[in-house]
């Protein structure tokens, strides 16, 4: 009988040992406020000539948000699937810590659609 153990290697082995660049930071939250200024915005964007048809190419940073995250995430992660220690990160570890980090964020941000849905008399 072949027995099988699974161990649970804890997130201080892949400490971060990159440096951290603040400035991608800073870019991911600005294309993300451009987003949201251009959801809120984009019924005015007849408005020429006012600051809003400024920022009105919001859909174009969602793109640049998307590959910005794709390399930040590649970035952080790309030394911890095999390091010289012999502690590696597989696949099924790689989705469960994405999924521990963003499931609080969707199940709050889907309660709080929700609640704005209700008060807007979305259910008639």
């Amino acid at each position: 009988m072949i027995e099988t153990t699974t161990r649970i290697t804890s997130s201080a082995a892949f400490a971060d040992t990159k440096p951290h660049y603040e400035i991608l930071d800073g870019l991911r939250g600005a294309t993300a406020l451009m987003v949201v200024w251009y959801h809120v915005f984009e019924g005015f964007a007849f408005a020429k000539g006012t600051g809003i048809d400024t920022f009105n190419h919001g859909h174009l940073s969602v793109d640049f948000f998307f590959m910005l995250s794709g390399f930040v995430i590649s970035y952080a992660y790309d030394d911890r699937w095999q390091n010289n220690n012999g502690k590696h990160l597989t696949l099924g570890n790689f989705f469960k810590r994405r999924l521990i980090r963003l499931h609080p964020m969707i199940i709050i941000g889907t309660i709080i659609g929700a609640i704005t849905f209700f008060i807007q008399d979305g259910v008639k």
